[in-house]
């Protein structure tokens, strides 16, 4: 059964640091590229970093600099280090494949549940 559980989110005042963490599946982990998205309410899911099974690494623009993704092979975990936080930064963290993981019956996307990441003073 493939999971995703993402934790780490919380309220932090801009500048602050989080660390997000995500346990994935060893089925969907393994040899995979994984990312961590985000989702602002009304808006498209972005990807914002993504880190291949070597731990080769990719930034959006609007992160790049300020996060950091890490990956343990051994423990099937990823990892995303936020620092010097935004307001726009605000939104919901999952993490997934890149590209997003699809179940093989239904074709379907899956997520997790996300964690809540809000920057405000």
């Amino acid at each position: 059964q493939v999971q995703l559980v993402e934790s780490g989110g919380g309220l932090v005042q801009p500048g602050g640091s989080l660390t997000l963490s995500c346990a994935a599946s060893g089925s969907i982990f393994r040899y995979n590229t994984m990312g961590w998205y985000r989702q602002v309410l009304g808006k498209q899911r972005e990807l914002v970093a993504r880190i291949v099974s070597h731990s080769s690494t990719n930034y959006a623009d609007s992160v790049k600099g300020r996060i950091t993704i890490s990956r343990d092979n051994a423990m099937n975990t990823v990892a995303l280090q936020m620092n010097s936080l935004k307001p726009e930064d605000t939104a919901v963290y999952y993490c997934n494949l890149d590209p997003p993981y699809r179940s093989s019956s239904n074709g379907r996307e899956y997520w997790g549940q996300g964690t809540q990441v809000t920057v405000s003073s």
